[in-house]
């Protein structure tokens, strides 16, 4: 029997070149969606669904911040990350087929994920 598995995959896309070899990179690792996902100013992230309707604002929970040489983690966080709601999205279809043999027994069932692409507004 030849099984068939999709695993949707978590997509990060920026609008501008990465700036990580200079010294003054601001850049967060953010709670989201059972995830945490590294995040900058301008990114765009796909999590699961969040509540809110597109051009909303959600704020992000902050696992950790690198301000240039500064790195603040756990508790001391004191920053937000805002991102804006750009459109409800759903994953990739994931085929669920059992069978077992000379039984007649098949089973067959789909799935697709629902999504929310966000785009990060700011780092305060």
């Amino acid at each position: 029997m030849e099984r068939w598995y999709q695993v949707t995959v978590n997509h990060r896309m920026t609008d501008s070149p990465s700036t990580e070899m200079s010294s003054n990179v601001v850049y967060a690792i953010v709670k989201a969606g059972g995830r945490q996902e590294k995040v900058s100013v301008g990114d765009i992230l796909v999590v699961d669904r969040l509540d809110g309707k597109p051009g909303e604002t959600v704020e992000l929970q902050p696992v950790m911040l690198v301000d240039g040489e500064k790195v603040t983690t756990g508790g001391d966080v004191k920053a937000t990350v805002t991102a804006e709601i750009v459109r409800a999205e759903k994953g990739p279809k994931i085929n669920i087929m059992k069978f077992k043999n000379k039984t007649g027994y098949r089973r067959r069932q789909g799935y697709r994920s629902s999504l929310t692409r966000l785009k990060v507004t700011g780092i305060n």
